[in-house]
C-alpha cells in the first residue's frame, strides 16, 4: 500500500509546509500561514497589516475573494523523492466573532502560535472551502475530486518525518542497514553501499539502493496503515528503546 493521490495533497497543505497564495487580477503570490481543518478547509492566519490581507478584501458589493494555496514538498533529506506540489483553490472570506474562535482552535492543533491570542487587532483568519484540487509530480498535472480530497486523511507520520530520518540514520545507523538488508534479502555487501531510508509514510518506507544520487528506490510496506507516530517502534526494530529488551535471567 501507498498514499493515494488525495492523501498526498491532504499532506502537503496540513500546514507543515510552506505555502504561497494567488490571487486572479491581483499582484502576488503572497506567503502565507495557512492550515486545513479534519474536514480540508483552508484556514489563513493574515496580519492586518499586509498586501495580503488588502489583496483578500471582496470587491464592492461581494462577500469572498477567488484564492489558490500553492504547496511545493521539501524532502525531508538529501536524495529523497518529493511528494510533487498541490494547488487548492476555493473563495475566502474572513471569519468573525464565533466562527473566527472556532476556527482559530482548528488552526492551533496544527501550529499553536501565540499569533493567535491577537486574533481581530493584529490578525485575522480567512477560509475557504476547498472546489478544486490539482496535485504535479514529474511534471504531470493529475486533477482529484474534491469531495475524494474532503474525506482524505493527511499522513499522521508527516510531521515528524524528518526528526524519525535522522533518528534512524544518526543513532541506529548499524541496526537499520542490518534491518533493511535482511527485509530486502540483500547479501552483507553490496558495491554501491548500504541501502537508506530515505522517506517514511503512514504506509511503510522508501528505502533507496545505490550511491546517493541514484534513483533506484523500493518501497517496503508496514503490515497497515499508522495511525499515530507511536506506533512506529513496534513495525520498526531499529526504533525500539534497548530499554524494551528483557534482561538475561
Amino acid at each position: 500500500m501507498r498514499p493515494n493521490s488525495a492523501e498526498i495533497v491532504r499532506t502537503l497543505v496540513a500546514g507543515r509546509l510552506p505555502g504561497l497564495v494567488h490571487l486572479a487580477h491581483r499582484p502576488g503570490p503572497h506567503h502565507a500561514r495557512h492550515v486545513t481543518d479534519v474536514d480540508g478547509r483552508v484556514l489563513l492566519l493574515v496580519p492586518v497589516a499586509s498586501h495580503l490581507a488588502a489583496a483578500l478584501q471582496p470587491a464592492a458589493g461581494g462577500s469572498d475573494v477567488a484564492v489558490v494555496l500553492d504547496v511545493l514538498d521539501l524532502p525531508p533529506a538529501a536524495g529523497a523523492p518529493g511528494l510533487g506540489r498541490a494547488w487548492v483553490s476555493g473563495w475566502a472570506a474572513e471569519l468573525r466573532g464565533d466562527e473566527a474562535r472556532h476556527a482559530a482552535v482548528d488552526f492551533a492543533a496544527v501550529e499553536p502560535t501565540g499569533d493567535l491570542l491577537d486574533l481581530g487587532t493584529r490578525f485575522r483568519l480567512f477560509r475557504f472551502e476547498v472546489v478544486e484540487v490539482r496535485w504535479e509530480r514529474a511534471g504531470v498535472v493529475h486533477r482529484i475530486d474534491p469531495v475524494e480530497y474532503a474525506e482524505a486523511e493527511p499522513d499522521p507520520v508527516h510531521p515528524v518525518e524528518a526528526r524519525l530520518l535522522a533518528d534512524l540514520a544518526e543513532c541506529h545507523g548499524a541496526q537499520v542497514t542490518e534491518y533493511l538488508r535482511r527485509q530486502l534479502g540483500l547479501t552483507e555487501q553490496t558495491p554501491d553501499g548500504p541501502p537508506r531510508v530515505v522517506r517514511i509514510d503512514r504506509y511503510g518506507l522508501v528505502v533507496a539502493l545505490g550511491r546517493p544520487g541514484a534513483r533506484r528506490r523500493v518501497r517496503l510496506a508496514f503490515p497497515g496503515p499508522v495511525a499515530d507516530p507511536a506506533e512506529l517502534p513496534r513495525l520498526l526494530p531499529p526504533l525500539r528503546p534497548t530499554a524494551d529488551a528483557r534482561p538475561p535471567r
